[in-house]
């Protein structure tokens, strides 16, 4: 097993950024009339648990603010 020693070494991060991705090519294929509606929150909302579980990694030395931002990907 490999040592981990960034976030982008972690297989959910690399999932959830790979599902954010996707998510993005995705609402490419939207309707025009909705880009400003929903596919921005789609967007951003995909691209919010990479992003999270980065800050995590970050915070890990701190339980509790590592647990939130781990609560912060779950939800």
């Amino acid at each position: 097993m490999a040592k981990i020693e960034t976030h982008k070494d972690l297989r959910v991060y690399q999932l959830s950024f790979e599902a954010g991705m996707d998510v993005f090519r995705l609402s490419k294929l939207f309707r025009k009339e909705e880009k400003y509606s929903i596919i921005d929150q789609i967007r951003r909302s995909s691209r919010s648990v990479s992003g999270n579980l980065a800050e995590a990694w970050r915070k890990r030395k701190y339980p509790k603010s590592f647990v939130s931002k781990l609560v912060d990907c779950e939800g």
